[in-house]
């Protein structure tokens, strides 16, 4: 058994992606490890490698990019950091989302394009295959038959070994699985932000994972006095790592990946794996959203 206070991620449980892509449920979301606006190199490049590191260290074996970052400095730098990559380290990474400038996002869901992502996507890494090849963006301009099925052929060929989608309704997720199997959905989701309940529902029901972005989220739930404010303090937790362990807690199949570019903000995030909750308490949490 891990170590708890050498490795805490591992206190979070695991997940099997797609059946056979076993990792910790708390993994780390690398954008923030870009400039402003998501825009290219790191403030400090030199930490940003630190806490890539120090992520698996802690136990972190999901680690969550795109193309897009930078564009293409946040897989560059996870690759400048962990390459060779552990053998229980998953990679997952994103395409179809183009960036004109910082800040900006116009998805592109071209068969054409997706194919350049994902050779593209395959150098960065210094990858053979991408293990979980995400859909960033659905392109309302390209029929979605055509996007998931560039991702289906691109499986074929031995590029991609899972396909997941991004920011999907549950039509489309289903309209999807009829192409390929979809083995993760990432969609906004946290304590404060809860409006995709129906596609958590029906990920728990297909076995699908589902990584909430933006997991970290708070907002007015947070001010003093309140119940989740209460519930930290009785935990000798902070807001936000409460409200990781309440996601960690709300589902199985939920993978939080909480993202900073500082390695004491990183600790403080994984320590929420270690933290248990009472079904009252997560009840009471669940409430407030």
């Amino acid at each position: 058994m891990s170590d708890p206070t050498v490795r805490p991620v591992a206190a979070s449980g695991t997940f099997s992606i797609g059946g056979d892509l076993p990792v910790h449920r708390l993994g780390y979301g690398a954008m923030q490890l870009t400039g402003p606006g998501v825009w290219g190199e790191p403030a400090d490049r030199d930490e940003a490698i630190r806490v890539l590191r120090r992520a698996v260290e802690l136990g972190v074996t999901l680690i969550d990019t795109a193309d897009a970052y930078g564009p293409y400095v946040n897989e560059n730098l996870i690759a400048e950091a962990l390459h060779p990559y552990a053998d229980d380290l998953l990679i997952a990474t994103k395409g179809a989302n183009t960036r004109p400038g910082p800040a900006q996002w116009v998805p592109d869901g071209r068969p054409e394009y997706l194919r350049q992502c994902v050779d593209g996507s395959l150098q960065r890494l210094r990858l053979d295959r991408i293990d979980l090849y995400q859909l960033h963006r659905v392109d309302p301009n390209v029929p979605l038959a055509e996007q998931v099925g560039a991702l289906a052929e691109l499986r074929d060929q031995g590029k991609i070994r899972h396909v997941g989608l991004s920011e999907v309704t549950v039509e489309q997720l289903v309209e999807a699985q009829q192409y390929v199997p979809i083995v993760s959905v990432q969609n906004l989701f946290n304590l404060a932000e809860r409006g995709s309940e129906a596609v958590l529902e029906h990920c728990e029901r297909e076995g699908i994972a589902f990584i909430p972005w933006f997991p970290l989220a708070t907002g007015q739930l947070a001010q003093p006095g309140g119940i989740l404010a209460e519930a930290a303090a009785r935990h000798e937790a902070t807001p936000a790592q409460l409200a990781l362990a309440w996601l960690l807690h709300r589902s199985p199949v939920i993978l939080p990946i909480p993202g900073t570019s500082k390695v004491a903000h990183l600790e403080d995030n994984v320590a929420a794996a270690t933290i248990s909750l009472t079904d009252d308490e997560v009840a009471q949490l669940s409430a407030l959203g």
